[in-house]
């Protein structure tokens, strides 16, 4: 699958539905939009997956939301923007990726470790405190965040 990934400056134009996906709050999203870059991929001139990279401390950036169009998923997308991020962030001298999942995101889990992500912390009751209604995937509640890292 042919796939191009840009970045977009015009959040006027960001896909809110894709974002949806992998973050429920609207508010959540608009708050890390302000403070760093989304990127799309697209097949065929159409998105069919956005990711939004924040800056988190000195020579660490933050992969805080990557989603796929559902009807393209299970195609390498998502594995690809991944290695564009981490592309993007070596260009620019940065030396820990982050990323941050629900307890309950089993395929989330599996991908990031997958692409060199390593566990290295849990932030209990992240989704209890942050989010007003509550998250489940795979007939479990989401409550946790799982925090991983890529040394680059």
């Amino acid at each position: 699958m042919d796939i191009c990934i840009q970045e977009i400056s015009d959040y006027k134009k960001v896909p809110m539905e894709l974002l949806l996906l992998a973050d429920p709050s609207e508010s959540v999203i608009r708050d890390y939009l302000n403070r760093g870059s989304c990127y799309i991929a697209k097949y065929k001139e159409k998105i069919v997956g956005v990711y939004v990279l924040i800056y988190t401390r000195p020579l660490t950036m933050e992969l805080v939301n990557i989603a796929v169009d559902e009807y393209y998923q299970n195609n390498g997308i998502a594995k690809k923007m991944i290695k564009d991020a981490i592309d993007r962030c070596k260009k620019e001298k940065i030396k820990v990726l982050e990323v941050g999942t629900g307890n309950s995101s089993i395929k989330q889990l599996q991908l990031y470790q997958r692409c060199g992500f390593r566990i290295t912390g849990i932030d209990k009751d992240f989704f209890k405190i942050h989010y007003e209604e509550e998250i489940y995937e795979n007939k479990i509640q989401c409550i946790d965040m799982i925090r991983l890292s890529l040394h680059l």
